[in-house]
């Protein structure tokens, strides 16, 4: 396996392993409900964080329904975000970066218009995917293009990190592209339905992090290089023996929003820069946007030190 497909690999391992305890903002509630989450569990309702209640959308015709089947359950209380998946099975946008690895492998290059058929295709599918809920982007974007708009016209400016979910699948299956042609591809990519400043800024950093550990840096070498407008270097290793739960929450928040969730992930891949499951199975003990955050720690780390056989 190449440095970069183990990067991908690891990605959709750390979303995983999250998505039971997924936007868990309560910990003790998420080690009552699951332990320690080391290994793949099933989720389970009640979700007592679940805030779908609060959540609306009303599709505008066919072209919009992406919900379905799933619709009945928004706007009730403590149900769970992936309450139909299995154990070991990826969220919805770790499904679609599967989907862009298969398409770019199988033609050999990216083409953001085919990309955007594939990804309208596979929302509107019937029992394509089984998660509940589904992101604001994808609500926006689908309400635009129910309204007629051009797909390149859809996206919105997005500021979560959900927006890098597809980066690591991208950069695996764009291996050997040149590597300001790939930093360009990522970016125009991104910018399909995360058109925010800061998300294509972090999904810049993963790329460059991403390339520098498959080219032999070490993660924290590069880290120090290229993330440094995110996260210090010097600070990240003054916290090292804090707990995690300390450092992601009254540091960083565990939440979404890219400008605190890329360096909680960041620092997460800084810590255990050398054990792949440690640093997983810390990603999701610390709750809140644990699987969107996997897409950096799992990324970085499974490039850095490769995949366990018992997360592949």
């Amino acid at each position: 396996m190449s440095r970069l497909l183990a990067g991908y690999k690891g990605a959709l391992a750390a979303d995983a392993l999250a998505m039971p305890v997924h936007w868990y903002y309560d910990r003790a509630a998420l080690r009552r409900d699951y332990g320690e989450v080391d290994h793949f569990m099933p989720p389970r309702n009640p979700h007592p964080g679940s805030i779908l209640w609060r959540s609306t959308y009303q599709p505008l015709n066919a072209r919009g329904d992406i919900l379905r089947e799933q619709a009945q359950y928004w706007g009730q209380r403590e149900i769970h975000y992936h309450q139909f998946l299995k154990a070991g099975e990826n969220t919805l946008n770790f499904k679609l970066s599967s989907e862009l690895f298969s398409q770019v492998t199988a033609s050999g290059a990216y083409d953001a218009d085919e990309w955007l058929e594939c990804y309208i295709k596979k929302m509107l599918e019937p029992d394509w995917h089984r998660d509940t809920y589904v992101e604001e982007y994808h609500r926006a974007f689908f309400t635009r293009y129910a309204q007629g708009k051009s797909p390149r016209k859809c996206g919105i400016s997005d500021e979560h990190i959900g927006g890098l979910a597809t980066v690591p699948a991208l950069v695996a299956a764009l291996d050997g592209t040149p590597r300001e042609e790939l930093r360009r591809i990522v970016k125009e990519h991104v910018g399909l339905t995360h058109a925010h400043a800061n998300v294509l800024r972090a999904a810049d950093t993963l790329v460059r992090l991403l390339l520098a550990v498959a080219e032999g840096e070490s993660l924290r070498d590069a880290m120090r290089r290229e993330a440094g407008d995110w996260i210090s270097g010097n600070k990240a290793e003054s916290w090292r023996d804090q707990p995690d739960e300390q450092v992601i929450g009254a540091r960083f928040s565990p939440a979404c929003y890219i400008a605190e969730a890329m360096p909680a992930a960041l620092y997460l891949a800084w810590k255990y820069h050398d054990n792949f499951a440690a640093g997983i199975t810390a990603n999701a003990m610390v709750g809140g946007d644990n699987c969107h955050r996997g897409a950096v720690v799992g990324g970085l780390l499974g490039v850095a030190c490769g995949v366990p056989e018992k997360f592949k």
